[in-house]
């Protein structure tokens, strides 16, 4: 399960920082590669460069991540939770989308 959280948070940035490009008129490229993809923004959006340690630990469940043999910790799941979390927090108002308050879990 945890691998799966992983996972969708890698593709919740890959999607995020597309969707940017897209609005910007901009070629988007066919690569998984989040490092790459913000390589590409960063002359317009500076400050996601803020971003760069997250997408670089995210990036790492693209592709292994689908396939057998690969095991995420619960500690890689909640890592990946907050910086999809980043992420979005940082895409959001670039997109012109409002945040959305965030739910508190129950202790």
């Amino acid at each position: 399960m945890h691998d799966l959280v992983c996972f969708c948070c890698q593709q919740s940035a890959e999607k995020y920082l597309k969707a940017i490009l897209v609005e910007l008129g901009r070629n988007v490229p066919r690569t998984h590669n989040l490092e790459d993809l913000l390589a590409l923004l960063l002359p317009d959006y500076p400050h996601l460069k803020a971003l760069r340690r997250g997408l670089k630990f995210l990036v790492q469940f693209a592709v292994e991540a689908r396939y057998p043999g690969f095991r995420a910790t619960k500690a890689q799941a909640g890592a990946a939770l907050r910086w999809a979390g980043r992420v979005a927090d940082a895409c959001r108002p670039v997109l012109g989308i409002r945040s959305k308050p965030r739910r508190r879990r129950s202790s």
